[in-house]
């Protein structure tokens, strides 16, 4: 009986933690969606660069609600490093979050909006807690 509690409480503990897994990818989902509603939002290509050529990603954006972003095929950053996703469209790149890749490479981060009309975007890769200007590789660019 005792063998049976663990095991049976061991399949609570992976079904509660799927249930959270996909509680968040209906979120993740929902907001892309409510993204792709508005006319002004846009659906821009990102392709592998640099270190990681068999990248790619996707990012539905609009200019003053952010956007989401998809990428795949990223290998995982290095300890102490993460990816850093950059608006191009001013003076400046703009930071516009720091994210991790899970282990088969794929991700998914929500993007707020940096404060101007951005034309074109990048992935580089960068300290874990994110720098205010680019300093490392290119890992995925839009065109």
């Amino acid at each position: 009986m005792g063998q049976m509690a663990r095991e049976t409480a061991a399949v609570r503990q992976r079904l509660q933690l799927s249930e959270t897994a996909l509680r968040e990818q209906v979120t993740v989902y929902g907001d892309a969606v409510e993204l792709l509603r508005d006319p002004a939002a846009r659906v821009v290509e990102l392709r592998g660069a640099g270190p990681s050529p068999g990248a790619s990603g996707r990012l539905i954006w609009h200019d003053t609600a952010g956007g989401q972003l998809v990428v795949a095929n990223l290998p995982p950053a290095p300890p102490g490093q993460a990816y850093e996703l950059w608006t191009l469209g001013g003076p400046a790149p703009r930071p516009a979050g720091v994210f991790q890749v899970d282990a088969a490479g794929r991700a998914t981060h929500r993007v707020e909006a940096t404060g101007g009309p951005a034309t074109r975007f990048t992935v580089t890769l960068e300290p874990q807690a994110g720098v205010p200007s680019p300093t490392g590789p290119i890992v995925l660019a839009s065109r």
